[in-house]
């Protein structure tokens, strides 16, 4: 053996950065392409467990220039220079193969290896192992899948759909495909955004994932700009290790500024990451002892949003699928219509004189069922920066901030009701102090991996009492102070902060 490991991945740094600067951004748009740094790969392969066997199978889906598996192999000819990997690696760009050929090439001068360099697309591959039943071909899959959207009616829906793949990115396709095809004890590790821990259109992605495999490792960083700075890719990620077999007692969650400084990691317990009972299972990343006692604390929380008798839902008005009723101004035959831009400090300012967007609604057969009575509500806003001070923003709606019997509300809102109606005052300024406080937007911004806030993520969230928040609701007022909710919600339910 000729090539050391620094040789190994200096040349497949190398390589990447040659054929990154080369890449065009309408190739990085169709294929999702993303080549991976060399300390990020070596951060993504140091969570491999490399077991004291003969053999090992390892798959490279989506390989670029072959930087995950060159740094896998170097690790393997530091720390295990007896075990032999059979590395396969699919990469469908014509421009890139030769560079990753030259890497594989490198990999066989520097530890025992045999290669398998496949230029088909991984997805139509392995939907044609799944269809035919082949037995589990890997022990080990390293990830760093393409990221772009699967239209409806794409070539890739028409590969997926016949296996059972129902998701939305084709980061997510490439994960269970690749989940699929390991063998029993098998271990998967990729870099992803970490959109997939919560929210509903990774819903049927983590069922399947949490239910083939336990996941051990997650690791998250603490800036967003840093994995794929020389891409210029803002992007909230995560590192996730998921092995076939037993669900382990705990899950190492592991924290870093970026992926040079060493990172900081603790042992939470499975039940915290996963929640048995939650429908929608969630993934819970908190990176330090105090998001974990933040965590428990908010699962103490005596009610679910069912005990309350109320409900949380998407506001009905998508207005560009409605154009045609939109009115700059409430007039006659016309029902108020809420926007974001309405929410101020807990409260609703309506009308906006000086906003872009309409403030009424037409009131006709066409648009009745997207009104709601006019009644006490609680507004959320769905979308919020990720700069912002506070993740969750909420306001009080009653009935005297809008003129007429009914209101409408726009689809960047979630609304909290009592069954399609208005809910009892107290309780609703209550909540919107509990939702405004901050263990809630703490709380959130540990779990959610983007700044949507959409109505499955406060369906999930635990709450006070009703007695709690007809208390809370009772000190705040209706003027609902935002500056001041957190000195009530601390006197009614102490045990929230710390």
């Amino acid at each position: 053996m000729t090539t050391t490991p620094d040789d190994l991945i200096a040349r497949a740094e190398q390589r990447r950065l040659t054929c990154g600067a080369q890449l065009t951004d309408a190739t990085r748009t169709k294929l999702g392409q993303f080549f991976t740094p060399a300390p990020a790969a070596n951060l993504i392969v140091s969570l491999a467990d490399i077991p004291a066997r003969e053999s090992i199978r390892t798959l490279d889906a989506g390989a670029g220039t072959g930087s995950l598996t060159a740094a896998l192999v170097a690790r393997a000819a530091r720390e295990a220079p007896d075990v032999k990997l059979h590395l396969t690696t699919f990469e469908v760009d014509a421009n890139v193969n030769a560079d990753l050929t030259a890497t594989l090439a490198d990999c066989a001068d520097a530890h025992p290896v045999t290669t398998d360099q496949r230029t088909d697309d991984f997805l139509a591959w392995a939907a044609e192992q799944l269809r035919t039943d082949a037995d589990p071909q890997f022990d080990l899959a390293i990830l760093n899948p393409p990221y772009r959207r699967i239209r409806a009616d794409s070539p890739e829906r028409a590969i997926l759909d016949p296996v059972g793949v129902q998701t939305t990115n084709l980061y997510a396709a490439f994960v269970l495909l690749a989940l699929r095809l390991l063998a029993p004890g098998g271990q998967l590790i990729a870099i992803t955004p970490r959109s997939f821990a919560n929210g509903v259109y990774f819903r049927k992605f983590r069922q399947e994932l949490l239910g083939k495999a336990a996941l051990c490792n997650l690791h998250v960083f603490d800036k967003r700009n840093i994995v794929f700075a020389d891409s210029e890719v803002l992007q909230e990620n995560v590192i996730f290790r998921a092995v076939v077999g037993d669900k382990p007692s705990t899950v190492r969650i592991s924290t870093s500024h970026g992926y040079t400084d060493e990172p900081v990691s603790h042992d939470v317990p499975y039940r915290q990451v996963v929640r048995p009972s939650d429908p929608q299972s969630f993934i819970h990343i908190t990176p330090d002892g105090a998001g974990l006692k933040l965590a428990e604390r908010m699962v103490e929380l005596p009610a679910s949003l069912a005990d309350l008798g109320l409900k949380v839902s998407t506001g009905r008005v998508v207005d560009f699928r409605t154009r045609e009723n939109l009115r700059a101004e409430h007039g006659t035959d016309t029902v108020p219509l809420l926007y974001p831009g309405h929410l101020s400090a807990g409260r609703i300012s309506w009308p906006m004189p000086t906003g872009r967007k309409p403030n009424a609604l037409a009131d006709n057969a066409g648009t009745t069922s997207l009104l709601l009575p006019s009644g006490v509500y609680v507004l959320v806003k769905r979308f919020s920066a990720k700069e912002e001070p506070r993740r969750v923003s909420a306001a009080l709606l009653l009935p005297s901030d809008v003129p007429g019997a009914r209101v409408a509300i726009e689809n960047h809102l979630n609304v909290f009701h009592a069954d399609n109606a208005g809910m009892d005052p107290e309780v609703a300024a209550g909540l919107t102090a509990f939702l405004n406080s901050t263990p809630v937007d703490q709380f959130v911004r540990l779990f959610s991996g983007h700044t949507q806030i959409n109505a499955g993520d406060l369906r999930s969230l635990g709450y006070p009492s009703l007695d709690q928040l007809r208390q809370i609701g009772s000190e705040v007022g209706k003027s609902v102070n935002v500056g001041c909710v957190d000195a009530v919600v601390q006197d009614v339910v102490p045990d929230l902060y710390p």
